[in-house]
């Protein structure tokens, strides 16, 4: 057990993302990034740096690889959960945080959302896509925190690999040394990725109806409704996470090269927030997209906060979320603090409330993430029956998408995002979730429409088009980009 943490500061003119190029190493080198500067929500980025440990959960199995060992292989480790072995592993390296940072040492990492089907025992019956573990924690000896406001360079230093001054003057030289030198990707035009989804237009509206009348019958109030578009791809995840960040920056943004694949995350929504014991959770429930011009981007945003049907849908989320937190936190504290508040990002406006209460002492971050997982918000309510209809009207699973990224700090701190508006790639190829929440009072086609509005700015970022009924809905489409389509033929 470690009782404290070195730290070292000083000034920068470099962005996030440029601190993080020269600090990274390649794969495990995590940055969690508060992209959106004009966000109340963003105020440090924090990256990963000289990895001790790597931990993953994937087919029901965990395993690590050691860097204090030399390992390069992933070894098969013996544990009764991934959350014990977790809660185990924060133990064994507790510190004590005594800065103001909220992160000074810990695992940088993901939980999937097919981890959830686990937890609350969902039958298994959509179609996998894409293979990736469902939990992966990286947990590093250094980490480096970018304050946005300030412009201060933090490093953390644990001792763990190397002394601690050598290792935080190293990756200061480091940063010092760092040229940018570099203009944001611009790609050729004729080689643009082509995405579709497995629903089409018509489909994807009949199985918002079939949610309906679940809802209708009284199985559920709301649930969430989502489907992935994916694309050959075979662009640098280094070029495209530069041109995302810029395109859609976002408060809970995160660039994450694991082994194997790469996840690019712009996302605007907190899942949890534990720090000092005090939980935070913020659901987003209402989407407007942006107006083309001044006037209708105001129309917009007044329709928005005025939308009975989407102050409906937060409402009962908020309600969820509350139960949710009551079951690991203190009688009486959990609170709505924030209540239809409107944010602004780049294609969209959303409404998010605030709920907040106080841990109980016998609770830790991880177990406050297993209470709560996965965020109401992408599911629904009732939670477990409206997973098991998302289960069987959802041509594909989830996979990463509505899990959440963050990082779980060895002094019991963590903050975790929801993962929406985020990029997977693997093997050529890229997968994009999109969905919203369904009530009685949902119009299917503007359900539709509102998951377009939600890719667009992906799609942008990516320079990618996309066609609604998969390559057969468009042959001059196709075959004007290569005959490539996420249906694989060509």
């Amino acid at each position: 057990m470690l009782s404290n943490v070195k730290t070292t500061y000083f000034e920068s003119s470099l962005s996030s993302y440029e601190i993080y190029r020269a600090v990274e190493k390649g794969d495990d080198y995590i940055l969690l990034d508060s992209s959106k500067k004009d966000s109340k929500y963003s105020r440090f980025s924090i990256m990963g740096a000289n990895p001790f440990l790597s931990v993953k959960y994937e087919n029901g199995i965990v395993f690590e690889k050691d860097y204090r060992l030399g390992e390069k292989e992933w070894r098969e480790v013996e544990v009764d959960s991934i959350f014990n072995h977790l809660n185990r592993l924060l133990k064994k390296h507790k510190v004590k945080n005594g800065t103001d940072l909220p992160f000074v040492g810990g695992g940088l990492g993901y939980f999937g959302y097919e981890l959830s089907k686990e937890l609350e025992n969902i039958p298994e019956s959509a179609e996998s896509i894409v293979d990736v573990p469902d939990c992966y924690f990286v947990f590093y000896d250094n980490a480096v925190l970018h304050d946005i406001r300030s412009n201060m360079v933090h490093i953390t230093a644990l001792g763990i690999l190397q002394d601690e001054n050598e290792s935080m003057l190293e990756l200061e030289n480091r940063i010092w040394e760092y040229s940018p030198g570099r203009s944001l990707p611009v790609w050729n035009e004729t080689e643009k990725p082509v995405f579709s989804s497995p629903f089409s237009r018509s489909e994807y509206m009949e199985a918002v109806e079939s949610m309906r009348k679940y809802i209708e019958d009284g199985h559920i109030y709301i649930a969430n409704m989502t489907h992935t578009f994916t694309s050959f791809y075979d662009r640098s995840p280094e070029d495209t996470y530069e041109r995302l960040r810029h395109i859609n920056s976002a408060p809970f943004s995160a660039y994450m090269p694991l082994d194997g694949f790469h996840i690019l995350s712009s996302s605007p929504e907190r899942f949890l927030e534990i720090r000092n014991k005090k939980v935070q959770t913020r659901p987003i429930k209402g989407t407007i997209p942006r107006g083309r011009n001044p006037e209708e981007d105001e129309e917009n945003r007044i329709k928005l906060k005025n939308s009975e049907k989407d102050k409906s849908e937060l409402l009962m989320i908020v309600d969820l979320e509350r139960n949710d937190l009551s079951r690991v936190c203190v009688p009486g504290t959990v609170k709505v603090t924030e209540l239809f508040e409107l944010e602004e990002y780049a294609t969209v406006f959303h409404l998010v409330s605030t709920v907040e209460g106080m841990l109980k002492d016998d609770c830790s971050s991880v177990d406050c993430i297993e209470a709560a997982f996965p965020g109401g918000s992408i599911t629904g309510a009732p939670k477990i029956r409206a997973m098991e209809i998302i289960e069987e009207l959802e041509k594909t699973s989830r996979n990463i998408y509505t899990g959440s990224i963050g990082y779980l700090g060895f002094d019991g701190n963590a903050d975790f995002n929801i993962i929406i508006r985020t990029v997977l790639l693997k093997d050529e190829r890229a997968y994009i979730g999109v969905g919203g929440g369904i009530t009685w009072e949902s119009d299917p086609e503007m359900e539709y429409v509102e998951t377009l509005d939600k890719a667009r700015a992906l799609f942008k970022a990516l320079d990618a088009d996309y066609v609604e009924d998969r390559c057969k809905s468009d042959q001059s489409l196709y075959k004007a980009h290569g005959g490539r389509c996420s249906c694989g033929n060509q």
